[in-house]
């Protein structure tokens, strides 16, 4: 395996394992101060099975692949992969962010609606979607990135190191021991995924522009094979054939080429979308933000014109 694709493996693991992490505490640290820890027993077994069940969905799903490589049927199944995984990460990123406002809040007035009602199933489920919801996304996120071989990923030290960073990194955030601003830190993440995110749609339109079903009205905008070519054989052949060795070597270009799809020789089509994602995902981002900040004046507002009707009446 590359050393992109362990990054890769690293950061998408260690960010959904904080995540799901993050939400289980927020739960046991909510059934601690309410002196109901009886329950936390049926927290760690929906959060076990959850694992589990992510375990073997990445099962299924690489049978799923295996079946599409025989068939040849394989590039489309990873080109869809690809698309999905795309969407799956911008909406990943978007979620977090709206749920870190008041996640504490949120996830307290569902848990008193569990724990007054003594629903042992009810926690159990509660705890079981929490952790599958991103072991799922998990799985979907290594078939993207390894081009369908889930198993290579999951074994991978990339994977590992990411595992065991997100529990570490949650038990010392609970602990008191580690303290950071978890909007900074969903920011920062959230930026590098939405980069990943940007990568896999190029890479996808240059599969189907590879085909010959999506046409291109310039298959090459410029060459930076000069600068970093994407690849050590690109390297290799630029060397051939101008006698001189590029700026960067293939293997950092690799390293880019799998982490955010970069390619020496993009097609104003791959360009155009690289550019129009971030476009639409910075616009996107200023609505949410104003009308979020339209939302949190209405309250006042509304306080205001109350208080008018009130000294009227008196008057």
């Amino acid at each position: 395996m590359s050393t992109s694709l362990h990054f890769q493996a690293f950061f998408i693991t260690f960010r959904e394992v904080f995540e799901a992490m993050l939400i289980l505490g927020l739960i046991t640290s909510y059934i601690k101060r309410v002196n109901q820890e009886k329950w936390n027993k049926w927290v760690w077994t929906g959060a076990g099975t959850a694992v589990i069940a992510s375990l073997i969905v990445a099962l299924l799903f690489q049978l799923l692949l295996n079946t599409y490589a025989t068939m040849g049927s394989e590039i489309y199944l990873k080109i869809s992969i690809l698309l999905i995984s795309c969407i799956l990460l911008t909406q990943m990123v978007f979620w977090m962010a709206d749920q870190n406002q008041d996640i504490k809040g949120q996830m307290e007035k569902r848990l008193d609606v569990i724990l007054t009602t003594g629903s042992a199933i009810g926690m159990v489920m509660h705890a079981f979607l929490v952790v599958l919801r991103e072991g799922v996304e998990t799985v979907f996120f290594f078939a993207a990135i390894s081009q369908g071989q889930i198993d290579r990923v999951l074994t991978s030290w990339g994977a590992l190191i990411g595992l065991i960073g997100g529990i570490v990194l949650a038990f010392l955030f609970f602990r008191g021991m580690a303290r950071f601003s978890l909007r900074t830190f969903f920011r920062v993440t959230g930026s590098v995924i939405l980069l990943i995110a940007a990568g896999f749609l190029v890479n996808a339109l240059g599969m189907l522009q590879d085909l010959k079903h999506l046409p291109s009205a310039m298959p090459h905008v410029f060459d930076l094979s000069w600068l970093m070519p994407e690849s050590p054989i690109d390297e290799a052949q630029y060397i051939r054939e101008h006698g001189t060795a590029p700026l960067i070597s293939g293997n950092v270009g690799i390293f880019f080429s799998a982490l955010l799809g970069y390619t020496h020789q993009p097609s104003i089509e791959q360009l155009c979308a690289y550019l129009t994602y971030f476009v639409v995902v910075i616009l996107w981002v200023r609505y949410r933000h104003q009308r979020k900040q339209g939302q949190a004046k209405q309250p006042s507002l509304d306080r205001k014109e109350e208080d008018k009707t009130f000294d009227v009446s008196r008057l």
